[in-house]
């Protein structure tokens, strides 16, 4: 049932960890590779040339709130969605499984699909398996995702196991779906199981047996402990099929996302970086630095002296802790173009590792503590 709107290439490994190339429409991403959230069809405080220099190669948008607003009709009168942003490299939409989990007061599941009340102005719309799949490729992108449903953790293994064969029942209804075997979009189907070894098996044989174009691990990073993330990971990634693309959803992390790829993952998605440096939290080499301390009201140093990013060339933690107290938008700006370069040299980093052979160095790292048990991202930078 795949369409050839992509392909996946491996030209190193490092055990688990694979670094590879995904060919789609709108380009080739190299991987690991990890991808900035447009939730609407915009990365918060950056732009496209923003993104490009930023060294992003592909990056989510979401059928759910694009659904929701503007629509997806609108959207595709006016040449889909990459015209429409602006963005001429490969895009990735989640299909919405995710806010049908986090949504939940707000939802009905059946068989056939979900209804919910829009968050925006609580009118009831409808999703369907089949119609998910058609929003994304109105939208024109080139990577389409499955509709899941995503079991609460920790679940009932009845519960678990209930959206897992759901989650199954609606993959096969979007693998029949009519795709432009030229054009695309890509479709990846969603492995589920929640923490169930056996569950996540099952997932797996069923998904592959429908031939899906990549897979991706969901249901994870919704609440659990990070080592019983970890765990899964390890157990579920390396037996998905060694010649598709392998995507983590919604991680996360840095520490994460180097145990992860050290794993077999190939593709990341996550609010973290840019959410986070709107509320001020930096991720620096050296560990959190949190921008509205005191400490740094006098600090004429960049936010990390490692960073290449624009911000570290040209502005000091003085100044941009003296933005952020005064709410100057051009804050944001910066702080979230200094979070998204730092994730895209950890991937470049991780690559590089998996080229070398020392990847183990990266994953030493990535699971050390320091004396209080906080994790490299939870340390204070100075």
């Amino acid at each position: 049932m795949a369409t050839r709107c992509c392909s996946f290439e491996v030209h190193a490994r490092c055990g688990e960890a694979r670094r590879g190339t995904l060919h789609l429409g709108h380009g080739a991403v190299q991987t690991p590779a990890f991808m900035p959230v447009g939730t609407y069809g915009s990365i918060k405080c950056a732009d496209p040339r923003d993104l490009d220099e930023l060294g992003a190669e592909i990056v989510l948008s979401n059928t759910f709130h694009l659904m929701d607003r503007p629509g997806t009709e609108f959207v595709a009168a006016r040449g889909g969605l990459h015209r429409f942003m602006g963005w001429d490299k490969p895009i990735l939409t989640d299909s919405g499984g995710f806010q049908v989990f986090s949504l939940r007061e707000r939802r009905k599941i059946d068989e056939d699909g979900v209804t919910f009340r829009s968050p925006l102005d609580g009118t009831r719309r409808r999703m369907s398996p089949e119609s998910t799949v058609q929003h994304q490729i109105d939208l024109g992108v080139d990577v389409a995702m499955v509709l899941d449903d995503c079991a609460e953790l920790p679940g009932t293994p009845r519960q678990v196991r209930a959206a897992m064969e759901r989650s199954m029942r609606w993959a096969a209804r979007a693998a029949a779906v009519p795709r432009d075997p030229d054009g695309g979009p890509a479709l990846f189907g969603i492995v589920q199981g929640g923490l169930d070894e056996s569950l996540r098996s099952e997932s797996i044989d069923r998904l592959t047996a429908m031939n899906f174009d990549g897979y991706a691990l969901g249901g994870l990073s919704v609440g659990e402990a990070p080592e019983a993330m970890h765990s899964m990971v390890r157990f579920a990634a390396p037996r998905l099929p060694g010649a598709a693309a392998r995507y983590l959803m919604g991680v996360g992390y840095p520490e994460d996302i180097v145990i992860s790829a050290a794993s077999g993952v190939d593709m990341f998605d996550c609010v973290l970086p840019s959410r986070n440096a709107r509320r001020g939290n930096l991720f620096t080499s050296r560990g959190r630095l949190i921008i509205k301390h005191a400490r740094w009201r006098d600090d004429d140093r960049p936010i990390d002296e490692e960073c290449d990013c624009f911000t570290c060339q040209r502005f000091s933690r003085a100044y941009l802790r003296h933005l952020f107290v005064c709410g100057e938008s051009l804050g944001s700006r910066l702080m979230t173009l200094h979070n998204l370069r730092h994730y895209q040299r950890l991937m470049a980093r991780i690559r590089t590792a998996i080229d070398e052979g020392t990847l183990d160095k990266l994953v030493a790292w990535a699971v050390s503590k320091d004396s209080e048990g906080n994790r490299p991202s939870f340390r204070r930078a100075d």
